[in-house]
């Protein structure tokens, strides 16, 4: 996500919003984090720092990787406010309003240190280099893959693979189709300023959501029997699409909790381990419709919906299947990563 101020409202990656047409662009700092360090930055437990927000849904999929993978311990977390302000992200969340490991106030400065006067937007999520305080990348498109497959030494014991090389072929083209016309639809419906262009991603989305619930009628998750990269960014959408985007984005075809199929995926997802414990509903809603005042004015955040439904039974166990594949479930979140209250749907 951009700040406003930057390059448009917030959302994942790049971004631009002229008088014309929505465009992501792609992420200027692609440089990868490697087992074999060919890009110059060899992995290494303890020397990055992954920076989020909790209302993005790209950096979100890392959250939830991160989390299914049990990479707390070699890379650290910072999370920043919900809202920018003209800098950027800040992270007003820490004592002092400084991230305790980076020791600085507002994300441009790790691009700063990386490209002094860096003219594009300040996105997360975002590696930095401890020591030097650099950007390493915001790649939110490989930075995923790069978590399955390059940090495979420091995945915990029962890791599940996320990304498996039989499958990779198929699984690149039904990602490709979820992110085209899902995840980066909504934000094309979303900041359309001509009705044609916002019809258009409007059909994308639901064309696709119709497709996606025929292929999840029978089988329990996108790929199989078993969880998924494909899984993690389908639901980052899917979470937020009631409580945003089908209101503030103007999607409004139908609610993925009156999509039968999806709504018992989404739940199941959500009521994984590693999924809906990253999940905060708050910074969500607070986000979307406090920053992006082009299309709020108001910046009143509503009322609902009502959560609660999230935890109810899906029943999508009946399907069968693995949900770790041979591995197992993470263990609970860490103390200092938990969700606020705030941010969860009540319990009875």
């Amino acid at each position: 996500m951009d700040a406003e101020n930057k390059s448009g409202p917030g959302s994942g990656g790049n971004d631009s919003y002229g008088r014309k047409k929505f465009k992501r662009s792609r992420s200027h700092f692609a440089d990868r984090i490697t087992a074999d360090g060919r890009d110059g930055w060899p992995v290494e437990a303890g020397r990055y720092r992954l920076v989020v927000s909790r209302a993005c849904p790209w950096a979100s999929r890392a959250l939830v990787s991160r989390r299914l993978l049990g990479l707390e311990d070699a890379l650290s977390l910072g999370v920043t406010d919900p809202l920018q302000d003209d800098r950027s992200w800040r992270f007003t969340l820490d004592p002092d309003g400084r991230d305790p490991v980076l020791g600085i106030r507002y994300l441009h400065e790790a691009y700063d240190a990386r490209e002094k006067d860096y003219p594009g937007g300040v996105s997360v999520p975002a590696v930095v280099d401890v020591p030097s305080g650099s950007l390493v990348t915001n790649d939110y498109q490989q930075l995923t893959l790069d978590l399955a497959t390059e940090w495979t030494g420091h995945h915990r014991p029962g890791a599940p693979d996320l990304y498996p090389e039989a499958l990779r072929e198929e699984m690149d083209e039904v990602m490709d189709g979820v992110y085209r016309e899902v995840n980066n639809g909504v934000y094309r419906a979303g900041f359309a300023t001509e009705q044609e262009e916002y019809e258009a991603a409007y059909r994308d989305v639901f064309h696709r959501l119709e497709w996606l619930s025929q292929r999840l009628a029978d089988r329990r998750y996108l790929m199989g029997p078993s969880i998924t990269e494909a899984d993690i960014r389908l639901f980052t959408t899917l979470v937020r699409f009631d409580a945003v985007y089908h209101g503030h984005f103007k999607c409004n075809k139908f609610k993925i909790s009156e999509d039968r199929v999806l709504w018992a995926y989404a739940r199941d997802l959500y009521q994984t381990p590693g999924f809906g414990d990253t999940v905060d509903f708050d910074h969500i809603k607070r986000h979307y419709y406090q920053v992006h005042t082009g299309i709020n004015p108001s910046a009143i955040v509503p009322a609902g919906p009502d959560l609660s439904g999230w935890l109810t039974p899906h029943h999508r166990e009946e399907l069968g299947g693995r949900p770790f594949g041979d591995g197992t479930p993470p263990g609970p979140a860490p103390a200092d990563e938990q969700v606020p209250a705030a941010g969860r749907p009540a319990t009875a």
